[in-house]
């Protein structure tokens, strides 16, 4: 079982940046004013994510505002706050974290406000 479960955490792994290509290139074609083509790409995206999904990749609940926890998210930078209450908090999420089971397989990578 465990050389399953590595198995399939490497494949989950190597496919997470083409996921992140999708959730930008998602970004770009909301923008459009084509709804066909959004409708479309949605279904895809959607397929390619409940597919993931169903093979035990879940992606960690992390966004801006939340206070930052080294347990489960990595601090790639710090920038003035831009509010009081950002302060020692997530400004932004830079790149989404995921985890298989139970184990983190990419942390969140965030800016936090100091």
């Amino acid at each position: 079982i465990d050389l399953f479960r590595t198995a399939n955490q490497e494949v989950l792994q190597a496919i997470l940046p083409v996921l992140d290509d999708f959730d930008r290139a998602m970004l770009q074609i909301a923008k459009s004013e084509d709804e066909t083509l959004l409708k479309g790409v949605e279904l895809i995206h959607e397929k390619l994510k409940s597919t993931l999904v169903s093979k035990g990749l879940e992606e960690i609940d992390v966004r801006s505002g939340d206070a930052f926890n080294a347990d489960y998210a990595e601090a790639i930078t710090q920038i003035p706050a831009p509010t009081d209450d950002l302060k020692g908090k997530i400004v932004d999420v830079v790149e989404k974290g995921y985890k298989l089971g139970d184990k983190i397989i990419r942390f969140p990578k965030v800016v936090i406000g100091n």
